[in-house]
């Protein structure tokens, strides 16, 4: 493969990962059955704002983002795509998926919610772009702090849904299931999307192991 055909392909998985990751993200408040950590703090501040959840992601997203510059943390392309594209794609879902009725519809709802958040974490992972801006928080923690991945990304997570519950955020079964699932299924995909490395390198590259940051618990 090319580096111009390996390029192109890297950004298309980029894009379509981060769109798929905001529309697996809207299954899962459609099913209303519990969502992942960071999520429950941003419907908790919708709640409170009255903003839609997806402008809350892209605000707190651009925040995190901010918290990396005294960690000494360097964004890549995929990291400021991230703060847009997976609100944006999360409104645009909610908006056109119908509002779900009874158990029969909700379960379903919220497993093809976290089979499609594995799939689309490995797909922008594997881009290998740069991490999401809150996976760069946790890296920039264990980097600063010498602690763990596991120990930042738990300690802050389970700050993040313990503000995001008091704000009104929902955590059910599927809090739950999205935590002892969303590790191995996005290992799975990780190594079914992955793209070759190429030795040449590009300004809009970050390079590194951003997987470690989601896939490590």
């Amino acid at each position: 493969m090319s580096a111009q055909s390996r390029l192109g392909r890297r950004l298309i998985q980029l894009y379509v990962g981060l769109a798929l990751y905001g529309a697996s993200s809207a299954l899962l408040v459609e099913a209303g059955l519990g969502l992942e950590p960071w999520n429950v703090l941003h419907q908790g501040l919708a709640e409170l704002t009255g903003l839609t959840i997806g402008v809350v992601s892209i605000f707190v997203g651009a925040a995190v983002l901010l918290l990396w510059i005294p960690l000494r943390q360097r964004p890549g392309l995929g990291t400021v795509s991230n703060v847009f594209v997976v609100g944006i794609a999360m409104d645009g879902t909610l908006a056109a998926v119908p509002e779900a009725h009874g158990l029969a519809v909700r379960i379903p709802l919220l497993l093809a919610g976290i089979v499609l958040n594995g799939v689309a974490t490995g797909l922008y992972i594997a881009a290998r772009f740069g991490p999401g801006p809150r996976d760069g928080l946790m890296t920039g923690l264990h980097l600063r702090t010498g602690r763990s991945i596991r120990l930042m990304r738990t300690a802050v997570e389970i700050a993040v849904v313990a503000t995001g519950f008091a704000l009104g955020g929902t955590i059910g079964i599927g809090t739950v299931l999205y935590a002892v699932s969303i590790g191995p299924l996005a290992q799975l995909f990780l190594r079914v999307f992955d793209v070759p490395s190429a030795s040449d390198s590009s300004t809009v590259v970050a390079t590194g192991q951003p997987g470690r940051a989601i896939l490590r618990r």
